[in-house]
């Protein structure tokens, strides 16, 4: 005859069983599975040149090179796994000096007058990752890409246009140019 004791414990022990198959093996198959339903979603939406996965839709990478459109800067240089801002205010003498000196290089690069530079290509977004540019910054890099590239400024800003996307739901934030789909585009187009 089971003691009190010793039937509490086999109650217990099922119930352990029950709920490590449950929560440790059933959840997150259902879970993998939920994502599994909406494609490249789940997976990061990434991208392939070549057959060989090249980045993703969803974030940032530096581009070095006068052949490449340029991303925003990076606060943590790119790397996911430290995806942060700075934080820094913008009355930091570091934020200014940065800025000051990212400001400069950009015009240099460019050929502009630094009061042309847009803000997106001085300061670091939130995540660190931002995938995308503005159609100002895109616009401001036409004449390099497309002289490093031997191909016209008209091909290059037709490539720009076909890879901006408009606001979220129609009406939140700013129209962006996915910088990695449109090197690509670049490259195609060579």
């Amino acid at each position: 005859m089971l003691t009190d004791l010793t039937r509490q414990s086999l109650a217990g022990l099922r119930l352990l069983l029950v709920m490590t198959v449950l929560l440790g093996v059933g959840y997150p198959l259902a879970v993998w599975a939920a994502g599994q339903a909406f494609g490249d979603r789940a997976d990061g939406q990434p991208i392939e040149s070549n057959g060989q996965v090249v980045g993703s839709r969803l974030l940032g990478q530096q581009f070095e090179g006068a052949q490449w459109f340029h991303s925003r800067p990076s606060a943590n240089d790119y790397d996911s796994l430290a995806s942060a801002p700075s934080n820094l205010g913008p009355s930091n003498p570091d934020l200014l000096a940065l800025i000051a000196e990212r400001r400069a290089q950009v015009a240099q690069t460019e050929g502009v007058d630094p009061a042309a530079v847009p803000p997106d290509a001085l300061t670091a977004s939130g995540s660190g990752l931002d995938p995308h540019i503005s159609q100002a910054y895109a616009a401001l890099q036409v004449e390099r890409v497309a002289a490093a590239n031997g191909l016209s400024e008209a091909v290059v800003r037709r490539l720009v246009a076909e890879h901006t996307t408009g606001r979220s739901l129609g009406f939140l934030g700013e129209p962006g140019v996915n910088v990695l789909e449109l090197n690509l585009a670049v490259q195609r187009a060579d």
